[in-house]
């Protein structure tokens, strides 16, 4: 039997009318993963060059495993040199750390850059995108496939609006040490200085990262964080028709997130919930809590209809141990989310002695209750 302890009524969901001009569009909270707004976002596009996040992603994670240093250095071959697009202007034939073609990669937007990476760790691009490919699956992207480095248009080469905001958590979460580049506002290489493509960086609405796309196919898009205070955004907009236009639409659908909502903190990791009862128990009762911080993200106009519950199984039965899994919170708003949070046991709880059990158990048969 399941026992459900209703503890809390405190806040609920508006519908907010909001739209974009953008094809596709993702708006989610960096700390409970809430999707604060969506549009077409499951559906595989076009990423252009967004998809040089995987790029990043993949070069940053072969350091971590120590099979690349930042200081190693790539001979640059023709076909680098001679790829269209953005470039870092390299020259074929020289020999550039893996440092400074992030730079170019991440500030630059070097197709030069990402030739010269995957060809230097993976011997070919068409390797290296085998790479990619592997890795998203690793950190659970569902509607991507990279043929190139680059982000070059390919019907193959597509991203979902869903996928690039993972990825971008999963950058800024899994390589903090390494995020910083992504807020560098020009990089000079050859003595060429560009700025990065990100004009929101120049704008004090808090943006730190990450990257632009454009194509004539996909239209300009990008995915980009910003942070207010203690709260951290991630969005990505795609199919919009200029540079101007992405940052304004960005900056505008920033500004509904960070406005209309807030972040509340329910429970930190540690943080006493209860007091559940147990049967056989040398205690009557014990407390439990957060396995977890439990944070959610609440409308700010409305505040009365999230509701926390607490489900466990009735009777509990002794022997329990410090950690156990007891219960779980149900912290839900009705059309936004639900979510199950664990709750541990903060003590043990030993069984009665054989003849006590015996004793309780008579008692309940006779009189149909528990035996205090």
């Amino acid at each position: 039997m399941i026992k459900k302890l209703l503890i809390l009524l405190i806040f609920s969901l508006p519908a907010f009318a909001f739209e974009t001009d953008a094809r596709y569009a993702l708006l989610i909270d960096y700390n409970t993963d809430t999707i604060l707004f969506e549009k077409n976002a499951n559906i595989p596009m076009y990423p252009s060059s967004m998809s040089k996040l995987m790029t990043a992603y993949v070069v940053f994670d072969r350091i971590k495993y120590h099979k690349l240093d930042m200081d190693n250095k790539f001979i640059i071959s023709e076909k680098a040199w001679k790829k269209q697009g953005s470039k870092m202007f390299v020259h074929v034939g020289d020999r550039v750390s893996v440092r400074d073609l992030l730079m170019g990669v991440i500030v630059q937007s070097g197709n030069d850059a990402c030739i010269a990476l995957a060809e230097g760790i993976a011997g070919s691009e068409e390797e290296f995108a085998k790479l990619m490919n592997k890795k998203s699956k690793e950190i659970g992207l569902t509607d991507s496939h990279f043929v190139n480095a680059t982000g070059w248009p390919d019907e193959a080469h597509v991203m979902s609006s869903r996928d690039l905001a993972l990825l971008a958590k999963r950058l800024i979460a899994d390589y903090p040490e390494y995020y910083h580049l992504f807020s560098v506002k020009d990089f000079v290489f050859n003595d060429i200085k560009q700025g990065n493509r990100n004009i929101l960086l120049y704008r004090n609405i808090g943006v730190d990262g990450l990257k632009t796309g454009h194509t004539d196919i996909a239209g300009y898009g990008i995915t980009v964080s910003a942070k207010r205070g203690d709260r951290r955004l991630i969005l990505v907009v795609n199919g919009l028709e200029s540079n101007i236009k992405r940052a304004n639409e960005a900056e505008r659908i920033f500004d509904y997130g960070f406005l209309n909502f807030d972040n509340i903190t329910l429970a930190k990791k540690g943080k006493e919930i209860a007091n559940i009862e147990v049967w056989m128990g040398r205690d009557k009762n014990f407390s439990v809590i957060a396995g977890e911080d439990i944070i959610v993200t609440i409308p700010k106009d409305r505040q009365k209809d999230l509701k926390l519950t607490l489900e466990h199984e009735f009777p509990l039965k002794a022997p329990i141990k410090v950690g156990d899994k007891i219960a779980d919170l149900i912290v839900e708003v009705p059309g936004l989310f639900s979510k199950a949070y664990p709750i541990l046991s903060n003590k043990e709880v030993k069984k009665l002695p054989f003849l006590s059990r015996i004793f309780v158990n008579a008692h309940y048969l006779l009189f149909g209750i528990k035996s205090k």
